[in-house]
């Protein structure tokens, strides 16, 4: 009996340790900056179309998102625009569905440039091409942007890309426990049927070069989800003209459906 006692107040002390840690890290959100204002409205067209009242709640879930994962620099010195970038490129995907949370990610690495496999950016060679990663093993509930992927898909305001993005895109596939470009949570079961209709046969137009989504949306149903999820986001009005069945699906996912 002593022993059971003993143990079961082992296990209230990890369980409250546990509890105690997870509770650290979601710290308190800093203010919003007042000077990421401009970088948010020059850089970030999402944000500048939004009415002052979402433009407001836009900035608490910033801040929240920067509270809760830790975005860290390797090689060189973060900047305020690198932050910006990283949280609205979090918030973006997320913006409809109220105070959620990634409780799949806790890190946000930023190398300095493209990399490959190996996550070098510093080596030379036709092989470093990856702008950003979703994390597994060692890396698990890691991201690994590039810095100039990450920029550039803000910077850039006539292209359908943005790496950023992706990524975070990926992390939502990631909700039902696999990344398969099949979004369950969001989309519902009644419509993972036509989803996938719609999938095979956007993908077999990409890959005959019949169809205005990037390429390399065609190259698997996991990745085709995340790219035409950055078009939706980066070019919705261009995207709901030429893709309207498309579109409407992904407003399911990402606006009308969570």
């Amino acid at each position: 009996m002593i022993i059971l006692f003993l143990l079961a107040g082992l296990a209230l002390f990890v369980f409250m340790g546990y509890g105690l840690f997870t509770l650290s890290r979601k710290r308190t959100p800093d203010p919003f900056p007042p000077s990421w204002e401009s970088l948010l409205s020059d850089e970030v067209l999402f944000y500048k179309e939004l009415t002052p009242k979402k433009k407001e709640f836009f900035k608490r879930r910033m801040m929240a998102f920067l509270a809760e994962v830790n975005v860290e620099a390797v090689g060189f010195d973060l900047s305020d625009k690198d932050k910006v970038f990283v949280a609205a490129s979090a918030v973006i995907p997320i913006f409809n569905f109220g105070d959620w949370h990634y409780n799949n990610l806790d890190t946000v690495l930023i190398y300095p440039d493209y990399f490959n496999a190996n996550l070098e950016y510093h080596s030379e060679g036709e092989d470093r091409i990856i702008g950003g990663m979703v994390g597994t093993g060692q890396f698990e509930n890691h991201m690994i942007l590039s810095r100039k992927a990450l920029h550039f898909g803000f910077n850039n305001k006539t292209d359908k890309g943005n790496t950023a993005i992706h990524e975070f895109v990926h992390l939502l596939d990631k909700m039902d426990g696999e990344v398969d470009g099949i979004p369950e949570q969001l989309l519902g079961k009644e419509n993972i049927v036509p989803w996938l209709d719609m999938m095979h046969t956007e993908m077999e137009a990409i890959n005959n070069d019949a169809s205005d989504i990037r390429k390399y949306g065609g190259t698997s149903k996991i990745e085709f989800f995340a790219v035409a999820a950055e078009y939706f986001f980066e070019r919705p009005d261009l995207f709901k003209r030429k893709h309207p069945e498309l579109y409407k699906m992904l407003e399911v996912c990402f606006v009308t459906g969570y």
